[in-house]
């Protein structure tokens, strides 16, 4: 069991979306401090603010994880003014929803670099603390789409399926060492955040609520559960492409239950006008009582 109470958490990816539920989620179960790390500066003002005004203790970073310089530089800078982190979300991620021949260069390098490879060099930077102390927890926001093919979706099942395998070969690294050191890994299937704005829901697996999800991922880093695949469709993919000759599952997956058309409406996140309000998740866990003194952000 990993305890929540008390650590410190940081989430790549924190100021919107899954990335932002989690955080709160688990500052309500007890962490002692959220670092928010994402690119979008006013979403990490935001968030900062409503989190502070109900009591906790956060701060931000804005820097873009799919650059290894800012990577190098923001954990560096955490590391030094925040102390080591406990508790390690990596939520920050982006789709291009359009065929491979219409991306662009930047569109498949941007792809791999945030989803990737920026996920592999944050963890590195944080990893070595984590080993030394002889405990940690990496989540992982991986993807269904790291688990079959999709159309619409190339670079983004392809930066999917690295992170997957990555992610539980890294788990398998991790327990060798005998520690308390654990390693979730996520493969939602589509989540109503705004990221996949526009899909189909294919047959029998519905667009998830993220306060759902949240819920879950907070519930499995509680428990040291390895995976978690939602809805439960998911959990038949690796069995189905096990059994099936590809193009019996290609028929299953894309003329029954209608996965390779889900991409053909996408149009992704719009950003809400400024004077709409930020939809308030409903409680997860009993916020904290005790009143706690408001954190400035660092200088970025």
């Amino acid at each position: 069991m990993t305890m929540i109470k008390d650590k410190t958490v940081l989430v790549t990816g924190g100021a919107q979306g899954i990335g932002r539920l989690v955080g709160e989620y688990l500052l309500q179960a007890g962490a002692k401090k959220l670092i928010i790390w994402d690119i979008d500066k006013r979403g990490c003002h935001e968030a900062s603010r409503e989190l502070r005004n109900a009591g906790h203790r956060v701060q931000f970073y804005v820097a873009d994880t799919s650059k290894l310089a800012d990577v190098e530089r923001t954990a560096g800078s955490i590391l030094k003014n925040v102390g080591e982190i406990d508790i390690l979300v990596l939520a920050a991620g982006i789709v291009v929803g359009k065929n491979f021949v219409e991306h662009s260069h930047a569109d498949i390098d941007r792809s791999i670099n945030t989803n990737l490879l920026g996920v592999m060099h944050v963890t590195r930077a944080f990893l070595p603390h984590m080993i030394e102390r002889g405990s940690g927890h990496i989540v992982t926001i991986a993807s269904a789409a790291g688990l079959l093919p999709n159309r619409r979706m190339t670079a983004y099942v392809a930066s999917k399926w690295g992170l997957v395998g990555w992610s539980e070969s890294l788990r398998l690294e991790l327990e060798k060492l005998g520690r308390k050191l654990h390693v979730t890994t996520v493969t939602p299937s589509y989540i109503s955040t705004g990221m996949f704005e526009g899909v189909r829901a294919p047959l029998l697996t519905p667009i998830l609520k993220p306060e759902k999800i949240a819920r879950k991922i907070v519930s499995a880093i509680n428990s040291n559960k390895i995976l978690v695949r939602a809805p439960f469709m998911v959990h038949f993919i690796p069995l189905l492409r096990g059994i099936l000759p590809s193009r019996l599952f290609d028929f299953v997956a894309g003329k029954i239950f209608g996965v390779y058309d889900s991409m053909t409406t996408f149009t992704g996140r719009r950003r809400p006008p400024q004077h709409q309000q930020r939809r308030r998740p409903r409680r997860f866990y009993r916020p904290r009582q005790k009143s706690q003194q408001a954190t400035p952000p660092p200088s970025q």
